[in-house]
């Protein structure tokens, strides 16, 4: 089974979130729609397959990333959430009993040994 195939998103705490959204736009050139930013990609295991990675910042007061204490959170993308979530449960790994289900995928999260939320990301596929 694989695991994680690719890095979904990168979240990060900001105090004016939607200032620094403009600072990026304008010094660095990424395009944000509505605070967020969209970097496509393709597999190198399955070129055909067209993926992306969101960048994100949030608002300091965002409990998003709790029960974590850090001021960011990384998203990874996998293929099978369910069958890693209960792999990494007899493994021992500190996982949330939430998975939420989106139009655009299903989500996970785990916590690490340093005290790190990991949202788990199984994004819907486009064959």
């Amino acid at each position: 089974m694989k695991r994680v195939t690719g890095i979904g998103g990168i979240f990060f705490k900001a105090s004016e979130p939607e200032k620094l959204c403009g600072w990026y736009r304008t010094h660095l050139g990424i395009e944000i729609n509505e605070r967020a930013a969209t970097f496509k990609w393709r597999r190198l295991d399955d070129p055909k397959k067209e993926s992306y990675t969101v960048w994100s910042p949030f608002p300091n007061d965002t409990d998003y990333f709790a029960p974590s204490e850090k001021p960011f959170m990384i998203n990874f993308q996998v293929e099978n959430l369910e069958e890693l979530l209960a792999q990494l449960k007899r493994e021992g790994v500190d996982i949330d009993s939430r998975v939420e289900t989106y139009d655009y995928g299903k989500f996970g999260w785990i916590m690490d040994p340093e005290g790190n939320r990991i949202e788990l990301w199984e994004p819907i596929t486009s064959e």
